[in-house]
């Protein structure tokens, strides 16, 4: 697992109306929802099949949500659409349009855990949309801030979030990094992924009128500090998580096994 994702609990600002009450649930719940957010544990191979057992059975009950991946980054969206017609219903076809010249086994994904996702948009001709800020925008958002990367009108969004989310977010970067990087560092980090919370619920709400399912980690998809903080559009927030969820974190918490997996602080000692 990339040390990148272990800290990819986001933060973001005002937002979203919380869904609707609660009822007990089932996958069917998600066809209720005009916007749903499924979050993952990235090498949790019995999250990605639990995750994607619910969204197959709510797709084959009718839904028809656009599949938002966090796998795809923004810019691929035009070669993701112009891959449609030729790939025809071959899901590393489009893979391989949505990563451009990066080979998928270079491109810090497990594309075995997310071709079975792509194949059911492709089964049902749902829209593929790349949702995520790119490594490469996030790293200069570092270096030269928001507004050459983003514009100025996402410069004076992002330019004051609360002091309390901001901490969050650099002890998730901290904590993600085992405690090891300088805390001018952290704070960098903690600004790109702020900006790329912010992009990610920006592109999921140009699609709620339609129906959308944000496909994430699960640090994107909590309802206290992710990305139900900057949406417009009222989501239900699902966790896919190795540990019990604190109360109010995600709208619902389904439980999966854990993932047996090194220690991610090795590397640093």
């Amino acid at each position: 697992m990339r040390v990148a994702i272990v800290f990819s609990v986001l933060l973001g600002l005002a937002g979203c109306a919380a869904p609707g009450p609660r009822a007990a649930w089932t996958p069917e719940r998600l066809a209720a929802h005009r916007v749903v957010l499924l979050g993952e544990v990235h090498d949790n191979a019995d999250g990605h099949a639990k995750r994607l057992a619910a969204l197959a059975r709510a797709v084959e009950g009718g839904w028809r949500p656009a599949l938002a991946f966090e796998q795809f980054d923004r810019e691929r969206q035009g070669a993701l659409d112009a891959a449609r017609p030729r790939c025809g219903r071959d899901p590393d076809c489009v893979i391989r349009a949505g990563l451009g010249d990066v080979a998928p086994a270079a491109s810090g994904w497990d594309w075995s855990l997310y071709r079975p996702l792509v194949a059911l948009a492709l089964d049902y001709d749902l829209p593929v949309v790349a949702a995520n800020l790119s490594r490469a925008d996030a790293a200069r958002v570092m270096r030269e801030g928001v507004a050459p990367v983003l514009g100025d009108a996402w410069a004076a969004r992002l330019a004051e979030p609360p002091a309390e989310l901001v901490a969050a977010q650099r002890r998730e970067v901290e904590a993600g990094h085992c405690g090891k990087l300088p805390a001018a560092v952290v704070a960098r980090m903690a600004d790109a992924q702020i900006a790329r919370d912010a992009v990610m619920a920006a592109i999921v709400d140009a699609h709620a009128a339609r129906g959308v399912a944000l496909i994430a980690g699960n640090g994107h998809v909590r309802r206290d500090v992710g990305v139900p903080r900057w949406l417009a559009a009222p989501a239900l927030s699902v966790g896919y998580v190795e540990e019990a969820a604190a109360p109010g974190v995600f709208d619902v918490a389904v439980a999966i096994a854990p993932q047996p997996r090194p220690d991610p602080c090795a590397a640093f000692r």
